[in-house]
Formats: structure tokens, sequence, C-alpha cells
């Protein structure tokens, strides 16, 4: 193992052992089940659909991010990056999608998501040899490290119980955190072998069965909910405006900045950022499958952080163990009943893992940059701006309020301020990162993977 290496348990192409296969794959699925479905919660509350129209799309989004994940891990011809990303909704469209489905409908939110989809991170997989240059790890692993940072805050509310809960912040939601926290951190760092390896699926185990224990989980909506049902086509039907497809447009951008980020993460495991092809197959997944679910109801998917951490923390980097998550997903997408199950998770108990694992990949991020750049002064005056920027729009977001409504939507994205000042800094200011002065044309895969003197 190399100093720039953590300890890999399992490799990309490895197998565990089946049995310890599946619990790997179910502590993925756990991780990222409650905020992929909170999107589509949330949307559907904000534009005022039926329950049976809300439990239709979080099936949606299950099916297709289960689908997803598979084409991440195995490809589909050029769609697919063999690699051990996780693909789930982001909250990065919970904004647009919940005010553009007020204000026009949800036809006009998936026909939005169709088109720019496949058109925006399709074009930028395509020609990403090219632009990779102006995405060396000095920017990629900002990337991670915002991510990382804009999770906290979420992840704390539902240590919290969740927002608007009547319980908010009560004794019982913190110890519940607190202990999913200790399980997991203490069966991480002071055991080993499969104990480690599944130390956050125990956590949110013994988390979950607390909460049973004290009465505070509700099965009613299991027992409501039917076993299978069937994806249905142009179930909420298509519209095309210019303002919809223009904000996705933006945000397909900022999908593919976070993609690019998660990928990064992910391999940082072995001490390396992705190839060209890999980030190529992973981008056509994001804007492809994004487009695809679009037709059936799904909102956008996209590499999940949080699942980047937890490979980062458990070493378990085969792209195997992931498909089997994809694998549950799917099923999951498919029986409502099964899913109900899952979400009767209670957001205290997932918000203790939620923080560990937002954390981890804030330090992922941080170790891909100090792996691949010198923190000279150049590189610490585009670290400093670029996350004093995007942490400033995430904690006080009413400092733009005298902007136009649109440019509020836009800046007031943590992620976009912190991936475009960094590409911005890093590209017009003279250094080893620096596409436009330093870098090798014939070699940009290289200086981007590899420390050179500035």
């Amino acid at each position: 193992m190399s100093d720039g290496e953590i300890h890999v348990a399992y490799g990309l192409d490895e197998k565990p052992p089946l049995v310890k296969s599946i619990l790997l794959g179910l502590q993925h699925v756990a991780v990222m089940i409650v905020p992929a479905t909170a999107v589509a919660y949330i949307v559907a509350g904000a534009v005022g659909l039926s329950a049976a129209n809300t439990a239709y799309i979080v099936q949606m989004v299950l099916l297709f991010s289960g689908l997803a994940t598979v084409v991440q891990a195995y490809t589909v011809g050029p769609v697919g990056a063999k690699l051990p990303v996780v693909m789930g909704t982001s909250f990065t469209f919970v904004g647009a999608a919940s005010t553009i489905g007020v204000n026009y409908g949800l036809a006009a939110v998936f026909g939005a998501i169709l088109v720019t989809g496949l058109l925006v991170e399709g074009l930028i997989g395509w020609q990403f040899e090219r632009i990779q240059p102006y995405f060396p790890p000095l920017v990629t692993g900002l990337v991670v490290v915002i991510i990382g940072l804009y999770l906290i805050p979420s992840a704390m509310n539902n240590v919290a119980g969740g927002v608007g809960a009547e319980d908010y912040g009560a004794l019982h939601n913190i110890l519940l955190a607190t202990l999913v926290l200790a399980v997991s951190v203490g069966l991480n760092m002071f055991t080993s072998g499969v104990t480690r390896l599944l130390a956050t699926l125990a956590g949110i185990a013994v988390g979950y069965v607390a909460a049973v224990a004290i009465g505070i989980v509700n099965f009613a909506p299991v027992a409501n909910a039917a076993w299978f049902a069937v994806p249905v086509p142009g179930r909420f039907g298509f519209e095309f405006h210019p303002v919809p497809i223009v904000t996705f447009a933006f945000l397909f951008l900022v999908s593919a900045m976070e993609t690019v980020g998660d990928m990064s993460s992910v391999t940082s495991a072995e001490g390396r950022t992705p190839t060209h092809e890999e980030f190529r197959g992973g981008l056509f997944t994001d804007g492809g499958l994004s487009s695809l679910g679009s037709i059936f109801g799904a909102f956008p998917v996209t590499s999940f952080s949080q699942n980047a951490g937890v490979i980062n923390f458990t070493g378990v980097m085969s792209r195997h163990v992931v498909a089997i998550a994809g694998g549950f997903l799917a099923v999951l997408g498919l029986s409502p009943k099964v899913g109900a199950a899952v979400a009767t998770i209670p957001d205290a108990v997932f918000g203790g893992a939620v923080l560990l694992m937002a954390g981890m990949v804030a330090a992922s991020g941080a170790r891909l940059i100090t792996l691949n750049a010198d923190l000279n002064r150049r590189n610490m005056v585009i670290l400093g701006v670029s996350l004093g920027l995007g942490l400033g729009v995430a904690t006080t977001p009413e400092a733009l309020s005298g902007l136009p409504q649109a440019a509020q939507t836009f800046f007031g994205q943590p992620v976009v301020v912190t991936a475009l000042t960094a590409l911005l800094l890093n590209t017009l200011t003279p250094g080893d990162q620096s596409p436009l002065f330093d870098a090798d044309d014939d070699d940009t895969a290289s200086t981007a993977a590899a420390p050179t003197d500035d």
C-alpha cells in the first residue's frame, strides 16, 4: 500500500463472499435510501400531489436509482464507469423541481429533465477528455469537500428528528443518533473483519431496534402499501418551456461536477483520479438514466456522496457489492410495500449515519487535494476563496436577496459557487494545475493525478 492509498479490503473487481456482499450492499442502501426518497416527498408535498402519486414517484426514484447503479458498475456499451458509484436523486434538484412544479406543473419538470439530462451531461461526457484539464484534483477535491460540508446541516436536522417534526430536537432523537454514531465509529476503529466492514449498517440496525423499543416507529404505511406496482410511461405528461429547460441545464452542470467529485472520491481510495473512460461513462449514466427515468416519472439521478463516504470508511471498493445494492434498490422500486418498510427508519437513526458519512466525504475531498496539489500560496488562496463563498451562500442565503430570482436560484447553490470559483481561479491563475499555463496537453491525465512542484 502506497502513501496515497487507504487500506482497501476488496478491490474494484474483487467479489467478497456472497453473504458478506449482500450485507455490504444493504449497507449502501441503508445509507442513501432516506435522502433519495426524501427528494420525492419534498417535491410532491410542494406541488400538492395525492398520496398515490407521491408513492408512485418514490417508487420510480428507487427503481431508476437501482438501474443506474447497476449500469455504473457493469456498463451498457459506453454508458457506465465500471466503478462502485451508487446513484440516487440529489437535493440539487429539489428547489427547482418544487418551484417549477408549482408554477408550470410537473409536466414541465419532466419535460425539462428529458431534454437536458441527456443533452447537457451527454455532451460533457462525450467531450470530457477535452474538458478534464479544467477539472484537476484541486477543483474536483474542492467539489467533494463542499458536498460533504453541505450535507452536514441536513444531517444535523435529521439527527434532531427531521425539519418540521413535532419532536424536533428532543432528547430521544439526539440519543438515537449518538447511539448510531458511537456503534459505527466504535466498530470501525476497534474491530476488524466483517464487523468493521459492516460498521455503518450495524449502527443503523442498533439504532432502529432502539427506536422500535421506545415506540417511535410507525408501521402503518407498510400495511397500507401495495406489494407490487408497474411503472407507467408519461404518467404526468410532458411540456417544454424555456425557463425550466435553462434552469435544469444549469443544475445538470452542477450534477456533472458532483459526479466528477464523487468519482474522484471513490478512486481516491486507490490513490488515483478516474480515467477519461471512467469519467465519460459515469457522466453518460447520469444524463442518460435521468432522461430515461423522467419518461416514467423519476427525478434526476446522480452519484451519491454518502456512499462514496461508505467506500472510504470501510475500504470496500468492489463494484460487485454496489451492483447488489442497485439490485436491491430496483426491487424496492417495484414493491412499494418493501420500500415503505425501509422508509420507517426514523430520521434521527438515519441522521447519525449520514453525519458520519458527510464528514468522511469532506475528509476524502481534502485528502484528494493534499495528495495531488501543493498547498502553496496560489492553491491556498483558491481553497480559501472557493470554500468561503460556498459556505457563505450555504449558511447565509438571504445575503443574495437583492439579486433577481433566477440569479438567487443559481448562485444560492453552494456546490455551484465553490466549483465555479475554483474553476475560474485555477484556470486563470498561473500554476501547475492550470490548463492554460503549465499543463502538458499530451500528459494531462498524469499531471492531474500526481503532485508536481509549483
